[in-house]
């Protein structure tokens, strides 16, 4: 022991000796450890055992795929993208309104090339520049009439453009033409069911000398990448609106 009168060197102070405590504390934590283990071990073992519990059923019937059908003389590039084809996709002619009953076919349903759509226009020559310069695609047209004195003719233009500013663009140029040269006298009227499409009964017939009067009517829409145009004519009387109308309405749901 050191003397009563000296301080005791720092460097002999004894280390404290580790507590059993957290040696306990640490086993305990081991066992409880080993504990999950062995229970998680237990239960894969008991449940291998088991026999396998079925699934409740599905709240929608099972979904089938259709079976594959060989291709043969009937198969087109249509059938093979059926999901993928629209009605513009195919022959056009069958998209023009069919003629009334008892009217005589004057042009059956066919293919008109540009120079022919164009040449149908006040100026052909602008008309034609104007749609080489565009993604012009092709033309259908039909034509019929009633009594010899009502003449239809039903024209359909489609673009190469899926976005519809062609079609657009081109209607629209049309309107503002009707609108500016001023032949119906009126301003129009909406085709029933379309944001865009537009008819015209002219007011005042169309006389030239040696020849009946006749009264006219003008149709002009689009639909999708579709340019829809109608023109009537009536040598006997003014032209029936309302069903003038009707028929520019059946022709824009067939696009």
């Amino acid at each position: 022991m050191p003397d009563q009168g000296t301080s005791p060197d720092p460097h002999d102070t004894p280390r404290p000796r580790p507590r059993r405590g957290r040696r306990t504390t640490a086993l305990i934590a081991g066992a409880a450890v080993l504990g999950v283990l062995a229970g998680a071990v237990t239960g894969y073992a008991v449940q291998y055992q088991r026999e396998p519990t079925p699934l409740p059923p599905l709240a929608q019937p099972e979904p089938r795929t259709p079976d594959l059908v060989p291709a043969d003389g009937r198969t087109t590039a249509r059938t093979l993208s059926a999901n993928r084809w629209v009605r513009t996709d195919g022959d056009l002619r069958e998209l023009l309104v069919k003629k009334p009953k008892g009217a005589r076919t004057e042009k059956k349903a066919d293919w008109l090339d540009l120079p022919e759509f164009a040449a149908g226009f006040k100026r052909p020559g602008d008309v034609f520049e104007d749609l080489v310069r565009t993604d012009y695609r092709r033309a259908a047209t039909v034509g019929w009439s009633e009594g010899g004195a009502i003449y239809v003719t039903v024209t359909i233009v489609q673009f190469r453009d899926e976005r519809s500013r062609e079609a657009s663009a081109f209607a629209a140029g049309q309107r503002r033409y009707m609108a500016d040269d001023d032949w119906a006298g009126n301003t129009g009227s909406a085709i029933p069911g379309s944001g865009n499409g537009r008819t015209w009964v002219f007011d005042e017939p169309d006389r030239q000398p040696g020849y009946n009067p006749y009264y006219e009517a003008r149709a002009v829409a689009f639909r999708g990448d579709v340019f829809m145009h109608i023109q009537y004519d009536n040598n006997a009387g003014p032209v029936p609106k309302k069903a003038f109308e009707a028929l520019a309405k059946r022709q824009l749901e067939l696009l």
